[in-house]
């Protein structure tokens, strides 16, 4: 079982955001569901620096806070399906804004990363992700 090293800071509502979408593929996921009911799998299969253990946690994180909701259908084998909140639904527009700065300064942004992935270690930087 995790147990949290941290306490949870709560005050203003930059705190709430990290809380809620701290986490390295939570906007991801959330820019993948926005375009329509997706399987995990298939989230999955859209974050291929992720594994399938990390997305699941992560659609968990996002279920119990609200931004997504799970559907399980009785088959078999059983079909599990995410969708977008209202609250979830919120947040498309901000999260196309930040992807459209992040393409917009990617330049700028890669070379700054690169830099400090050089003075932290010798491995090459990672392949850039698919949007």
């Amino acid at each position: 079982m995790y147990i949290r090293k941290t306490a949870v800071n709560l005050n203003c509502g930059l705190d709430l955001v990290a809380e809620v979408l701290g986490g390295k593929w939570k906007t991801r996921l959330l820019y993948f569901i926005a375009q329509g009911t997706l399987r995990p799998g298939e989230l999955h299969r859209r974050i291929p620096g992720a594994t399938l253990r990390v997305v699941l946690l992560q659609l968990k994180e996002l279920e119990k806070h609200e931004l997504v909701y799970k559907t399980i259908y009785a088959e078999m084998p059983p079909r599990v399906e995410y969708q977008l909140s209202a609250l979830g639904r919120s947040l498309v527009p901000l999260v196309d804004t930040l992807g459209q700065w992040g393409d917009e300064h990617a330049p700028q942004l890669r070379q700054a990363i690169e830099r400090q992935l050089s003075e932290i270690t010798d491995v090459p930087p990672p392949a850039p992700l698919p949007r």
